[in-house]
């Protein structure tokens, strides 16, 4: 299995039917595959759509009908769509259950920084502010580690999403939580053993006695 699908498995198992979640780019549109076909969970797109589908098949694709990254999507019977100032005013007013998103960093305080890529041109961090700030819980889907180093870092360095702590962090090595403001080991991928996420993590997690492997 890759580690695109065992986050995305991952972090589907965190969803509860009736939820309205929103998907960030990246890996986190990977879980809406993950999810029980018979758990209702109604995904929104921030540019303004909640019943959102399937990626359509090679030709049925609408070119109004997009996600926020621009990459069409279908509807699902029951749709609703509307402007982005509706679609803000629910992330903004505490009315998304959760978010899904990507990352570049998460700290040992649960700190995300996830829109500025160093040396990159980027247009400004999107909706990852108000949907960190504004959602009930807020779930980080990524890599544990990039080209060698470790996205989970002791203090972010790239400039935070927002001051509110994560909820979750999904990775291909590990789920990692934050209980009183503490970096806590929950469980450990399969076939991963907790002295090897130690060994590629730099901020510092506190590991209970037990910590299981995911089950996916």
């Amino acid at each position: 299995m890759d580690a695109q699908t065992i986050i995305a498995r991952r972090v589907a198992q965190e969803l509860r039917p009736g939820n309205l979640v929103n998907l960030g780019i990246g890996i986190p549109t990977l879980v809406a595959n993950y999810v029980p076909k018979e758990m209702s969970v109604f995904f929104q797109s921030e540019n303004g759509l909640i019943g959102t589908g399937p990626i359509p098949e090679q030709g049925m694709s609408h070119p109004l009908l997009t996600d926020a990254g621009g990459r069409p999507i279908s509807a699902l019977p029951g749709a609703a769509t509307f402007d982005s100032a509706m679609s803000f005013g629910l992330i903004r007013g505490g009315h998304v259950d959760v978010t899904v998103l990507g990352g570049l960093q998460v700290d040992a305080d649960g700190h995300l920084a996830n829109w500025m890529i160093p040396g990159k041109m980027v247009p400004g961090m999107g909706g990852a502010m108000d949907l960190v700030t504004g959602a009930k819980r807020v779930i980080i889907a990524m890599q544990h580690a990039a080209k060698g180093k470790s996205k989970i870092v002791a203090k972010c360095n790239l400039p935070l999403t927002s001051s509110r702590p994560v909820d979750l962090v999904v990775t291909d090595m590990a789920v990692i939580a934050f209980p009183g403001g503490k970096a806590t080991l929950l469980e450990t991928a399969p076939g991963v053993g907790v002295a090897e996420v130690l060994a590629v993590t730099e901020a510092e997690l506190t590991v209970p006695d037990n910590v299981p492997q995911m089950k996916l």
